[in-house]
């Protein structure tokens, strides 16, 4: 659990018990909590100046991108990039933020990418107000999980380019992966944008028409994530049925290929099998060029079926 306290222009990190204790007059307190540290649910519970719908929403398990207001103060949930990749059904990690005059308190179980910025602006004294610092969440959030969505449309750019060249069965998996990840994500960024927007149309004491103007600018660029990722969902649909029809396509091509050369031996093995049986009269037994001459024509027969499949256009000849 970390503290940071402004004031007089100067930023600074407590220990988390000091910072706690601080009232927010005349200064701006930060509290960051681990959602996971039993002493940051039971310092949750015991704020009765919070507002119970707020506790009970930094102590949330399950949440949503939201912003809400509740008396003086605001509760946003933001989803990001986390530290560090775990196993967990959701690829983005959850920030509970309540803002309110003086102070500001967010908690997360995991931790985001997005702590480190928000931490370094805070300490270059560039948030001087809950409105900096609920803005700075939103754009360092953005930051990076831009970069995430953008790979996936590279993603799917790749497996295009190389479809034609490609072995289609790990390229079918691919394109699944790109897809599953391309909903998870989407199912998060889209609660999000009207969060921010929300939040960016609020009339709100403590945002100035500079805070709002980024999260706007912060807003339209989570909406062009959402239609990117709509895009590549929908890539990702037409991709997949066209490896669908290449891989029929290979097969047809296997089949009739099987079927020609059955089909160029077929009359082959006839006569072979007929010239093979022992028993009298078999015409040109004895003679010393039987064996080619058996040989010639069959091979004059190959030459005459195949000849007709390319004539009757079973083969390409190109």
């Amino acid at each position: 659990m970390r503290a940071f306290v402004y004031r007089d222009g100067k930023a600074a990190e407590l220990p988390f018990v000091e910072g706690s204790k601080r009232a927010g007059e005349d200064e701006l307190v930060w509290l960051h909590l681990d959602g996971t540290d039993e002493g940051a649910t039971d310092w949750i519970g015991a704020q009765d100046s919070i507002p119970s719908a707020a506790r009970s929403a930094l102590l949330a398990v399950e949440t949503r991108p939201r912003c809400d207001f509740i008396g003086n103060g605001c509760l946003i949930n933001l989803r990001g990039p986390g530290l560090i990749h775990e196993d967990s059904p959701d690829l983005l990690v959850s920030v509970r933020i309540w803002a309110e005059p003086g102070r500001v308190i967010s908690a997360a179980y995991r931790e985001p990418m997005a702590l480190a910025s928000v931490a370094d602006a805070f300490l270059g004294a560039r948030l001087a107000d809950p409105g900096d610092i609920l803005t700075q969440w939103v754009q360092s959030t953005t930051d990076v999980l831009d970069p995430e969505v953008t790979v996936l449309g590279d993603e799917l750019d790749e497996i295009e380019t190389g479809m034609e060249k490609s072995n289609i069965w790990p390229m079918r998996r691919a394109v699944a992966h790109v897809r599953s990840h391309a909903i998870a994500l989407r199912r998060f960024v889209g609660p999000q944008r009207m969060a921010v927007e929300r939040l960016a149309t609020s009339d709100c004491a403590w945002l100035d028409e500079a805070d709002r103007q980024h999260l706007r600018d912060a807003a339209d660029r989570v909406a062009r994530m959402a239609e990117e990722l709509e895009a590549v969902r929908e890539r990702s649909a037409l991709i997949h049925e066209e490896l669908t029809d290449l891989r029929s396509e290979q097969l047809d091509t296997r089949a009739l290929l099987i079927s020609i050369v059955a089909l160029i031996f077929l009359p082959l093995t006839f006569i072979t099998g007929l010239l093979g049986m022992n028993v009298e009269g078999i015409p040109y037994a004895k003679e010393s060029w039987a064996f080619w001459g058996v040989v010639g024509f069959c091979l004059l027969i190959a030459l005459a079926v195949l000849g007709w499949f390319i004539r009757a256009h079973w083969i390409d000849r190109d």
